[in-house]
């Protein structure tokens, strides 16, 4: 899964004297205050294989669970466009953020901010940090409010009993598994769950495919196939038989859920915060070796993206839900070898969600500025944390609301603004009229147009449908 976190794990700021305890067990703190010598020459000691394989992890998300829905509102070729677009921008941008580092010397990415516009800027990059992890905890809570219904309703055959409502037992979850293990001091031994994670993803991608071979087009009549399944999860289910057309794929759809697919791209695509850690810790460090890291990371996880949303959505075309797993329950419930990624994947997600909490936690910490470690606090943030991550999922109506949320905003900020306006800041044996520097600065326009156009679409969609359901009387 998305490990963003682990951009939060070294936070020794130059002004700050604050120490989190539970970071002392979590992930070494690497030397405060690193030199451009320090950056550029102390050599880590992972290898070239496995950062790419942790950088693979760290990219890898729920994201990939919303990537048909981007292309059934898209069309394939226009999401191919934007797919290659915003990897390559990423990839841009992670070329960004390795220069500046070893300009700045610096390899936090709130350590950064700090040296290029003081609090201000560090408190950019946390914010944006700490909104992209909520953003993960909540997809992955959606998760387990969409899937685990359907895993208890399979197993037990229950028929709209209360636990196999969705609000109950997200609930359930968060406050009998995630909550004890997230009130840990030590949550060391939970960081191997972004490999099972990954694994997971591949085979959820294996079936994904698998299923496209197996599913009939036109798909069945849905009220005949799963009768209960809409009663379960209080959907609104307008499909019935489908005809010839649905099994035509589109190339260029536009609707009103087009203005989503940029969102749901660059939230899928961040992993920005964790690029610093793992350059720091690369084996024969430098800026090349780190961006063919990158280079190898992003097309692996380009190819797995591009064949999960491409499968998913020639499967169902129109019919894709924002959360294309869930959609599988619709016409197949009772599947075996559905049922087995379902567990695979809640398991993952239920033991990736304290790992996110994690940084967000000690951020919180550093801001209070408070020192030593006191229960009744630790308790509170966590309690705090869980119980607003659990309203957001109640809530909010659709996990795709979640996506171009996140993504227009934190996503766009990690990926966009805040590398390139770094850049411009902390490199400065580039004059502005320099090539290096004219790109960098059209990327930071790029950035704020990508995130005012996307957020003001979203909002004027999410107004728009507000007032479609407001019945006329009581």
């Amino acid at each position: 899964m998305k490990q963003t976190e682990m951009a939060s794990f070294s936070r020794d700021e130059d002004n700050s004297h604050y120490q989190d305890p539970e970071s002392e067990n979590f992930l070494p703190e690497k030397n405060p205050g690193n030199s451009k010598y320090d950056t550029e020459y102390h050599q880590g000691n992972a290898s070239f294989g496995m950062s790419v394989f942790n950088l693979g992890n760290a990219i890898m998300g729920s994201g990939i669970l919303g990537l048909s829905y981007a292309m059934a509102n898209t069309g394939i070729a226009l999401f191919m466009i934007l797919l290659v677009s915003v990897a390559l921008f990423s990839l841009y941008s992670v070329h960004l953020l390795l220069k500046t580092a070893n300009e700045g010397g610096a390899l936090v990415y709130e350590q950064l901010g700090y040296k290029a516009f003081g609090w201000p800027g560090k408190l950019a990059a946390s914010c944006s940090i700490t909104m992209q992890n909520i953003g993960a905890m909540s997809s992955y809570l959606y998760i387990v409010k969409y899937e685990l219904p359907i895993v208890i309703q399979a197993l037990s055959g229950a028929n709209g009993e209360w636990y196999t409502n969705g609000d109950y037992l997200v609930l359930l979850v968060s406050f009998f598994i995630i909550l004890p293990l997230s009130l840990l001091k030590n949550l060391g031994y939970l960081g191997y769950t972004s490999g099972l994670s990954l694994l997971c993803m591949v085979f959820f991608l294996i079936v994904v495919i698998i299923k496209k071979f197996e599913i009939p087009c036109p798909l069945p009549d849905i009220h005949a196939v799963n009768e209960t399944s809409s009663k379960v999860h209080n959907l609104t289910v307008s499909i019935n038989n489908g005809t010839a057309d649905d099994c035509t794929p589109k190339y260029f759809v536009f609707n009103s859920q087009t203005i989503y697919a940029i969102p749901i791209l660059t939230f899928a695509f961040v992993c920005h915060p964790a690029i610093l850690p793992m350059y720091e810790e690369l084996k024969n460090r430098s800026q090349k070796r780190m961006q063919r890291v990158a280079n190898l990371s992003f097309l692996a996880m380009f190819v797995m993206y591009f064949l999960a949303a491409l499968f998913g959505y020639l499967t169902f075309n129109v019919h894709v839900e924002s959360e294309l797993l869930h959609t599988y329950s619709r016409f197949y419930q009772a599947d075996v070898l559905l049922l087995v990624v379902r567990v695979a994947v809640l398991t993952a997600v239920t033991l990736t969600v304290p790992v996110v909490l994690f940084p967000i936690r000690t951020s919180i910490n550093q801001f209070l500025c408070v020192s030593g470690f006191s229960w009744i606090r630790h308790t509170i943030i966590t309690m705090s944390l869980l119980a607003g991550t659990n309203l957001l999922v109640i809530f909010v109506p659709s996990i795709r609301d979640i996506f171009g949320f996140i993504g227009a905003s934190a996503a766009a900020m990690l990926i966009f603004i805040l590398p390139s306006a770094f850049y411009i800041k902390l490199v400065k044996k580039e004059s502005m009229r320099s090539m290096q520097k004219i790109g960098a600065t059209a990327f930071l326009l790029l950035g704020f147009l990508v995130m005012i156009g996307s957020m003001t679409l979203i909002i004027l969609d999410w107004v728009h449908n507000a007032t479609k359901v407001v019945p006329d009387g009581h």
